[in-house]
């Protein structure tokens, strides 16, 4: 009897438990959606039906993406696939570098993984990919995927045809280069289509940086590159609802078609001018992570100076973490591990997604559970930062000049939004997955 009672004891623990990581993202998704109204242009004017609409769409599509076996089957592909493109990548960087772009060594290793550069080994993909999207561009794949993609937004999300194909173009594009496909319909978007095209922005990454990302998180999460695909697809109608929210629309929406963003005469044409357009944003990520750590330590140096705060030294990671502590809790974070979860997150906000990214992948097995790994995987995957805005006020702001002071204006609303969206995809995963 007393075992069996022990026994039910623990029944009861175990239930409450899974009730209860259930529940807290649930209501993180409530309060996201209720701060996003709060700081909303015109409260009156939100339409609480497309809202729930927008989210029954995020949670329908990570549902059939996470639980259905075929897309287990599909991300087990895409994941082999990540494995080809640095074996591809690797075999180019060891022609030009030898060695140290991850070729035999002249020498024993003292260390293991002494040898591994980074920037020499991996981030050289990049320049793959850009390559590889600009020649399916040009064969006339992803402009075929991109409308049935912007066709299902617009039937499902009511949006229009403008918003349409950016949005769908923005799971495999960046920021800027996603507007392209619409640049003629920007100066005619009415205010609230053209932040929604932001928050998209925001909320997504490009497809150049996917299997970067996945080969950084690869060793932390399984499955990574199946999850950062899943979550490039969902963060979008997130953005939309997100977005409409604060902005909510109260004119007319802009109908618009594709309207490619270069025009290639040959395979090799595409090739090439993918591939310059990669050694650009490589340049950019390099230069951007070594200026950005750099900062990090100087600060962390700094605060350092400061007496010790539970005996420990004040840093930067410490301080974004307390600040961020609350609003990962709420998306499924156990509190014991938001600390650590908040600093990822304040990193990316304030920095951005790849050097959180590079810090979870750091992590001890202890500080994070691999649930919540896969939830800040999500909650991280998204352009929304300081540095980002930049980009995106210089990028739209050239395809429109007319519409550069209300870019400006929507600024730093786009990267709460697209925040909230990433936010309340990693409450989804923690609920459904």
């Amino acid at each position: 009897m007393l075992f069996s009672s022990k026994e039910s004891s623990w029944q009861s623990i175990i239930r409450r438990e899974a009730v209860m990581a259930i529940a807290q993202p649930i209501f993180g998704i409530v309060v996201l959606i209720l701060f996003a109204w709060l700081i909303s242009e015109n409260r009156r004017s939100v339409k609480p039906v497309e809202a729930a609409l927008g989210l029954a769409v995020t949670i329908l599509l990570a549902v059939v993406m996470l639980r259905i076996p075929f897309f287990r089957h599909i991300f087990g592909i895409l994941n082999t696939a990540v494995g080809l493109l640095e074996e591809s990548t690797r075999a180019g960087t060891t022609f030009v570098f030898g060695y140290l772009g991850g070729g035999e060594l002249p020498f024993d290793e003292k260390a293991p993984g002494a040898s591994y550069i980074f920037g020499l080994q991996s981030l050289p993909v990049v320049l793959v990919i850009s390559a590889l999207s600009s020649l399916l561009f040009y064969w006339r794949i992803l402009p075929v995927i991109v409308r049935a993609f912007s066709w299902f937004f617009q039937k499902t999300l009511r949006v229009g045809g403008a918003v349409g194909l950016s949005a769908a173009a923005n799971i495999f594009l960046g920021m800027v280069e996603a507007p392209l496909f619409i640049r003629p319909y920007l100066k005619e978007m009415t205010r609230s289509e053209l932040f929604v095209t932001m928050s998209c922005g925001m909320a997504g990454i490009a497809g150049t940086v996917m299997v970067l990302y996945a080969s950084v998180l690869k060793t932390a999460i399984p499955d990574a590159m199946g999850h950062i695909f899943v979550v490039s697809i969902i963060s979008i109608p997130a953005a939309i609802m997100i977005a409409k929210v604060m902005v909510p629309e109260t004119g007319k929406i802009t109908n618009g078609r594709i309207t490619p963003p270069q025009a290639a005469t040959s395979s090799m044409d595409a090739i090439a001018t993918g591939t310059t357009q990669g050694i650009y944003l490589l340049i950019n990520i390099i230069a951007m992570l070594i200026v950005l750590v750099a900062l990090v330590a100087l600060a962390n140096a700094l605060l350092g100076l400061l007496p010790n705060l539970g005996g420990k030294p004040v840093s930067l990671q410490g301080i974004l973490g307390c600040i961020m502590a609350p609003v990962v809790w709420l998306i499924g974070i156990p509190w014991h591990e938001a600390q650590t979860a908040g600093s990822l997150m304040g990193t990316k906000t304030v920095l951005n997604e790849m050097i959180a990214y590079l810090d979870m992948a750091k992590i001890p097995p202890e500080a994070l559970s691999p649930r919540s790994r896969l939830i800040m995987m999500y909650a991280l995957c998204g352009f929304a930062n300081l540095g980002s805005l930049g980009i995106m006020i210089g990028g739209m702001g050239s395809m429109a000049p007319e519409r550069r002071g209300e870019i400006i204006s929507l600024g730093i609303k786009s990267i709460i939004s697209g925040t909230l969206a990433t936010l309340i995809t990693g409450a989804i995963v923690a609920i459904v997955y």
